[in-house]
């Protein structure tokens, strides 16, 4: 009997609503840089899933779909963890380097 390729079962990973759970999301691109200003949270985000205008904190300029760049938010603030996710601004790849 030939071997079926469809998949069978549940993917492991997603939820009833068939979103992905946003911790696993982040586990694998997700790292923590030390700054003189203190520790942060950064996430790169590639040019296809780069979907919306954004302002860069860094140079002021438009990070415009279809462009690769860095999501950043503080990972040592003293509102906790929701208040800095909600507080995360999209940087320009060289912008964060050279912050």
């Amino acid at each position: 009997m030939p071997r079926s390729n469809r998949p069978r079962g549940r993917k492991p990973g997603v939820d009833d609503d068939g979103e992905a759970d946003l911790s696993s999301l982040l586990a694998g691109w997700r790292r923590t840089e030390i700054r003189r200003d203190g520790q942060w949270h950064v996430q790169p985000v590639p040019a296809a899933q780069a979907l919306k205008n954004y302002v860069c904190p860094g140079c002021g300029l438009r990070v415009v779909p279809g462009v690769a760049h860095i999501v950043a938010w503080r990972g040592d603030g003293v509102l906790g963890d929701g208040a800095d996710i909600a507080a995360r601004r999209h940087w320009h790849s060289h912008c964060w380097k050279i912050n």
